[in-house]
């Protein structure tokens, strides 16, 4: 009998213990340990920091999900890992022991690194539904005596769609309300380029997000960092090619939502071997972590090498399907060592997303994540709009029935009218 204990209960979490309790032995336990006592469908929060959602219409709530598939749920937060004896200590003082460990976490959202950023400081955030939510209060004020908005991506960030989407969903509710006019917007992003993505750009992604912008009078800065943001004012410097200063500036909002850069959560941060330094999980070809092989990682806390260097630092992002693919691998590989075999289950590195841009939207398709490429897509249109808002019935209705269909790769690939990616 083995435990294998899943660390963390969003996309990667839940659906890796769903996709391990199926591959797992019928006298193996899987257990999840969670902070959270619900799963949050995290590609909504755009919507709900602008009123189109509530939080309910996004969230599940664990511990009956996981109860009906015969998966022990522990609703606490992790203190720290302790891989030298197997075990992890609880925030309640609790320690569980396991054979086996699944980091999926997610991030921890580094607001610190840049003074007055975040919830706690003079931005919004759609990170975290919990942040979504005050966000849209915050939008509820804002719309009764607008005024300038800035939106963006902070340098060191590695997740730029939701920024994009944002920018574009807060135009297209502020042209419903018809106000748009009295809103200048600037996108202030640590891209070198428009539609680069943190992925060196897909296919004419520049042209077209710069297109977009345009067409919906968005001014924008890349190279950008944020230096300090007060009450009411950004300040950004604007970098060359060769990482000098070209232009400082001041930026007025009434208004902003700037993703953080992202880095590991505290539990792990600073494991010799276990991280990196920045305290992502390292991982081999397999989802192991080297040095501790019963250590397995999935999604975006895993350590992944940027795609390129740029003047201000950029990462590269971990999209659903690229999790999806890292679970199924991750189940397969615990599975043959429980069976004394070797791992031979590799995830795939392809970038694939849909993109909601208020009222139409542009999806994507990047094999492998790293240039050059195999295939190089990127398509506009108002399908992807549609498209996503049935993705997110599609995968919450899923996600209740605790499914082990590959869901990204079954509905985004085929809407987007293509084969399977190998």
């Amino acid at each position: 009998m083995a435990r294998i204990v899943i660390l963390g209960a969003g996309i990667g979490g839940m659906s890796m213990a769903y996709e391990m309790r199926e591959e797992a032995r019928a006298e193996d336990s899987v257990i999840v340990v969670s902070n959270h006592p619900f799963f949050q469908f995290t590609p909504s929060n755009p919507w709900v920091a602008v009123n189109w959602r509530k939080r309910d219409d996004i969230t599940l709530e664990v511990a009956p999900l996981l109860e009906r598939k015969g998966i022990e749920f522990i609703n606490c937060g992790c203190r720290r890992v302790h891989p030298d004896r197997n075990e992890l200590e609880l925030e309640d003082g609790r320690v569980v022991g396991y054979d086996f460990l699944i980091i999926a976490t997610g991030p921890k959202l580094a607001f610190d690194e840049v003074e007055g950023l975040g919830p706690k400081g003079h931005t919004s955030s759609v990170c975290h539904v919990d942040h979504a939510v005050e966000a849209g209060k915050a939008w509820d004020e804002f719309v009764k005596d607008p005024g300038p908005i800035v939106v963006g991506a902070v340098q060191g960030a590695s997740c730029y769609g939701p920024a994009y989407e944002f920018a574009f969903i807060m135009d297209t509710d502020l042209k419903r309300r018809k106000i748009r006019d009295k809103v200048p917007m600037t996108f202030v992003t640590a891209e070198p380029y428009i539609g680069h993505l943190g992925l060196g750009g897909v296919g004419d992604s520049k042209g077209l997000m710069e297109s977009a912008m345009r067409d919906r009078h968005v001014k924008w800065i890349c190279n950008a960092k944020v230096t300090k943001v007060e009450e009411g004012k950004m300040y950004v410097a604007e970098h060359n090619e060769d990482g000098s200063v070209k232009k400082e500036h001041v930026l007025p909002f009434k208004y902003s939502m700037m993703l953080p850069a992202f880095k590991g959560i505290d539990a792990v941060f600073g494991i010799e071997g276990l991280t990196n330094p920045r305290g992502f999980i390292a991982i081999d070809a397999f989802q192991r972590n080297p040095k501790f092989n019963n250590i397995y990682g999935v999604g975006v806390c895993v350590a992944i090498p940027p795609v390129e260097a740029t003047p201000v630092p950029t990462g590269a992002p971990k999209t659903g399907y690229m999790i999806e693919t890292m679970v199924r691998a991750t189940a397969h590989n615990i599975r043959a060592v429980l069976d004394g075999k070797t791992p031979d289950q590799k995830a795939t590195w392809n970038a694939i997303c849909l993109a909601d841009f208020g009222d139409t939207g542009a999806a994507f398709v990047a094999l492998p994540q790293i240039p050059p490429r195999n295939v190089n897509w990127f398509k506009e249109g108002k399908w992807v709009h549609l498209a996503k808002i049935a993705f997110e019935k599609y995968f919450l209705r899923k996600m209740k029935k605790g499914t082990t269909e590959p869901l990204y790769e079954k509905y985004v690939l085929g809407v987007m009218g293509l084969k399977k990616l190998k």
